[in-house]
């Protein structure tokens, strides 16, 4: 009997141990409390490099007629090119087709079959005053398809630093504002993810200088690099 006794004195006290130490011990699945916050930063540049598709467009009653057509004024416009400083390596073509062209009459009756040759070049242009000045050339030249105008700044490294910098700054200030409201202290930096929005966007509304030495007026404008930042903290 007394032995007995014994072991439930034993198992008692071993309950209310356990108890005690279920009691004192963090839950182990109360959720982490978190603030999650965003920024994001935008550097303003001027390009200094530009895009462009230039072409020639032939159509003759053979192919043969429209291919030499094609080819006189492609060397024309190339020529120019290379007279206005563009260099062979920032030529390249993109685009040569050549195909039939069915007209009608006016009544809507199948006509005669003509043939189209297009050829199509991508320049780059690194002068960036004399784009109105190679655009008339090439337009006298003989081009009669221009299009897909695009700007660029040729060293881009500094501002997406640059960009991203502000991201990360604009998301912590963010984060301290917000705790201030609510009333909380943050806690370390759980998570960091920052990225970039793509290349250089346009601003439309952002007045750029015109090529004023230029026959054809050309507005640059400005271009924006934007980067963006999500912060993830501890609540304290």
């Amino acid at each position: 009997m007394k032995n007995r006794w014994m072991l439930f004195i034993i198992l008692v006290m071993a309950a209310s141990l356990l108890a005690a130490c279920a009691g004192t011990a963090p839950a182990s699945n109360q959720p982490l409390r978190q603030i999650n916050v965003s920024g994001t930063g935008k550097v303003y540049l001027v390009p200094d490099i530009a895009y462009i598709y230039i072409g020639v467009r032939s159509q003759a009653d053979d192919v043969a007629t429209a291919l030499a057509q094609n080819n006189r004024q492609a060397q024309t416009i190339a020529d120019t090119l290379k007279q206005q400083g563009i260099a062979a390596e920032d030529i390249q073509t993109t685009a040569f087709n050549v195909y039939p062209q069915q007209e009608y009459t006016p009544e809507g009756a199948p006509g005669k079959i003509t043939y189209v040759v297009e050829n199509t070049v991508f320049v780059k242009v690194r002068e960036l005053q004399k784009l109105g000045e190679i655009l008339n050339a090439v337009v006298q030249g003989g081009a009669n398809t221009i299009n897909g105008i695009s700007f660029d700044v040729q060293d881009r490294a500094t501002a997406e630093a640059e960009a991203r910098r502000l991201a990360v700054e604009d998301a912590k200030a963010k984060a301290g504002e917000i705790a201030g409201l609510a009333g909380v202290t943050l806690g370390e930096l759980q998570n960091i993810s920052v990225y970039s929005s793509g290349g250089p966007m346009p601003v439309y509304e952002a007045k750029g200088g015109l090529a004023a030495s230029s026959s054809v007026p050309i507005a640059a404008g400005q271009l924006v690099i934007q980067a963006d930042a999500n912060l993830t903290y501890e609540i304290k």
